[in-house]
């Protein structure tokens, strides 16, 4: 391995078992097979894992295989990326450079980068969670398949000065009842599905290191529920018609605070045939329940919320008979500071709180395969903590909108490190202890 901490040697030990791990991961009994094995993980959020590989100036190859190292290294076996980033490159909070800069043209370079990430990760025994959309305009999704379409102006959210989450949401919902928009999204699925990846040959629809492909990132209904369930339908079918051998998701928050303003329903999101397991996100100062200048009156307010919301998800999972992964959650450094250096005593507790959680529930038997960590910086810095990202700056796990640094996890945060290590090695084993899912 080109990257070792030695406090992380019993993660190295776990990561040379999961190498062998080849076949495609199923969904069973509410949990998670690989090669017929029980399969639980804790993983991390990489989403610009496909910018790092691409081919030429852009891309970072040399980065993403000193990540990937360290990822394994940690115990991880599971990352969640984005393969879809859409939109004109003078559009304002964008991931750059995108895939798709006009409708049903695409970058080759990013294609290759996501080709080779896809490789790097299956010589490191992982498996990929493959995002196709976003709700968020961070990097285009919806909004820009709208604007294409013959919408009118994206109203951006902040920090676009004046900018409103309500009115862009409401922009934004319209997406599923737009047939031109959804159909131009959908030819992006046909093309990813039919791809064949130029340096292993593996056709992606035959490539067991993707585990799943998701709908989108954090899609909502709005008002426009009806519309949204025909899309969560029809584009979980299309993907399913096009690779019967991956698993399907729909890349949901889960239900939020405020299920009704945002239009979702777990049960009901994810009781499609096409849809194999259900997806929450946990965001304890987005919504309100902590305060980093507030930390002795806040924090066990939000230990309890995420608590609450988890087994309220667990047990709607239990309903539908399918696995739940908790595939984003994050906490700011001490005091809310976007300064790489600042400690994390706060964020290692809450870690640890989320963590239980998980670990508990596969103990008990309970339908919950994994989680996954927002977001992995690893080497990079942003080039002024707390701004905002702009070309050619380092990728550090805060999209382009947000404050650099606010949920970025470094590799200098050991003793983040050390819990991420330590509960990966406990999920892993205590999954391995589960019968399998077809026993009575």
């Amino acid at each position: 391995m080109r990257y070792v901490w030695p406090m992380l040697a019993c993660a190295i030990t776990l990561h040379a078992e999961t190498t062998s791990a080849s076949g495609f991961v199923r969904a069973a009994g509410g949990r998670f097979q690989r090669d017929g094995k029980p399969y639980t993980f804790l993983g991390a959020n990489f989403w610009y894992g496909m910018n790092l590989g691409a081919e030429g100036p852009s891309g970072n190859r040399e980065r993403l295989s000193r990540e990937l190292d360290r990822l394994a290294a940690l115990g991880m076996t599971n990352l969640r990326i984005l393969a879809a980033t859409e939109g004109p490159e003078s559009a304002p909070w964008r991931i750059l450079p995108v895939l798709q800069p006009s409708p049903r043209e695409y970058r080759e370079e990013l294609l290759l980068g996501l080709d080779f990430l896809l490789k790097e990760m299956k010589t490191r025994g992982m498996v990929a969670m493959v995002c196709l959309n976003n709700f968020w305009p961070w990097s285009g999704g919806m909004a820009q398949y709208l604007r294409w379409s013959g919408a009118g102006p994206i109203p951006y959210p902040p920090p676009e000065p004046g900018g409103s989450w309500g009115a862009y949401q409401a922009y934004t919902e319209a997406f599923y009842s737009n047939p031109a928009a959804v159909e131009a999204s959908h030819d992006l699925v046909r093309m990813l599905l039919s791809r064949t990846n130029r340096y292993t040959g593996v056709r992606y629809a035959d490539d067991p290191t993707i585990m799943a492909w998701e709908l989108a990132n954090e899609p909502r209904g709005g008002t426009n529920v009806e519309a949204f369930h025909r899309w969560i339908e029809r584009t979980s079918g299309l993907m399913k018609s096009l690779d019967a051998q991956h698993l399907v998701t729909t890349g949901s928050e889960g239900e939020t605070p405020w299920p009704h303003a945002s239009g979702l329903d777990v049960v009901t999101n994810h009781r499609f045939s096409s849809i194999d397991y259900v997806t929450a996100h946990v965001w304890p100062q987005n919504w309100g329940w902590y305060d980093p200048a507030r930390p002795r009156e806040t924090y066990e307010v939000a230990v309890r919320e995420m608590r609450s919301y988890l087994q309220r998800h667990i047990e709607k999972a239990r309903i539908l008979g399918k696995p739940l992964v908790v595939e984003e959650f994050g906490f700011p450094r001490d005091a809310g500071s976007h300064d790489p250096g600042a400690t994390t005593t706060a964020r290692d507790r809450y870690y640890r709180a989320v963590f239980d959680v998980v670990l508990d529930a596969v103990r008990a038997g309970a339908p919950v395969g994994g989680v996954n960590v927002w977001a992995w910086a690893g080497e990079g810095r942003p080039r002024r903590a707390g701004g905002l990202w702009q070309r050619n700056d380092p990728f550090i796990g805060d999209p382009p909108h947000e404050a650099q640094g606010w949920y970025g996890i470094y590799d200098t945060d050991h003793s983040t490190l050390r819990v991420i290590a330590d509960y990966a090695r406990q999920i892993a084993l205590d999954s391995r202890r589960l019968p399998d899912a077809s026993t009575p």
